[in-house]
């Protein structure tokens, strides 16, 4: 969800196997398709996302041959999703903070289930992967607390980092609660877990990445854009 500035594909690779939505017009959402007759979103020969699920933009429609997207109906609903986001954003920031047990570098831990808040603000998974350990309880629930910003992979563009659920842990149970942007695995590739909620955009990949980037989660902007590369978004049933 591209809060109020739009969602972006780059790249041939993208699935969405979900919906994706903004508050801004139909043009702000580039290189995506879905099943509508028409309902194409801007593709280019090389910027060619498949949505398996719907576009949600304010007017207008994005081709006249999709007269069923870019209404007042796409509209509210994707004015009553922004508003669900910010509530669970601010309820994910009321929640009691928890330690920070890799000094904002989560890479290479494994933790149970609770509270996890940033010291400094901001958290990173840099040089290992991340391991949630649910401890055989499915409802196990994390929650990432940052001021600031996320940021996924790296140093630089390269290696990208991974997060890793094990013992019955589940991506719809984790949750990543943003004070600016996401970043992940700018270089491309990796999986992430989770639903990020962001002040102020994400970025998944960047041009010129080929390695798929996967995401079994969500993706919600409050308000910047949302821009991907090659990404292959799961969302998870409830």
């Amino acid at each position: 969800f591209g809060g109020t500035a739009g969602v972006t594909n780059q790249g041939i690779n993208t699935v969405i196997n979900g919906d994706i939505g903004t508050t801004a017009v139909s043009t702000a959402v580039t290189g995506f398709h879905d099943a509508g007759p028409g309902c194409t979103y801007t593709e280019t020969p090389l910027n060619i996302g498949t949505v398996n699920g719907l576009i949600y933009t304010a007017a207008p429609p994005p081709t006249v041959a999709c007269p069923s997207e870019g209404t007042a109906v796409t509209f509210a609903a994707a004015t009553a999703a922004r508003g669900d986001a910010l509530t669970a954003y601010n309820a994910l920031v009321a929640r009691a903070g928890g330690p920070d047990p890799g000094a904002g570098n989560l890479a290479n831990l494994v933790l149970a289930p609770g509270v996890y808040t940033s010291g400094a603000g901001t958290f990173r998974i840099q040089g290992g992967s991340l391991t949630l350990d649910a401890q055989g309880n499915a409802n196990a629930t994390w929650v990432f607390q940052m001021a600031s910003s996320l940021t996924v992979g790296g140093p630089g563009a390269a290696f990208p980092s991974s997060i890793v659920l094990v013992n019955g842990a589940q991506a719809k149970n984790v949750f990543w609660q943003v004070g600016t942007a996401a970043t992940i695995n700018a270089g491309g590739g990796g999986t992430f877990q989770g639903t990020v909620i962001a002040q102020a955009g994400a970025a998944i990949s960047t041009a010129g990445a080929a390695a798929i980037t996967t995401i079994n989660g969500r993706v919600l902007s409050l308000g910047a854009s949302v821009t991907m590369v090659n990404t292959v978004v799961n969302v998870p049933a409830p």
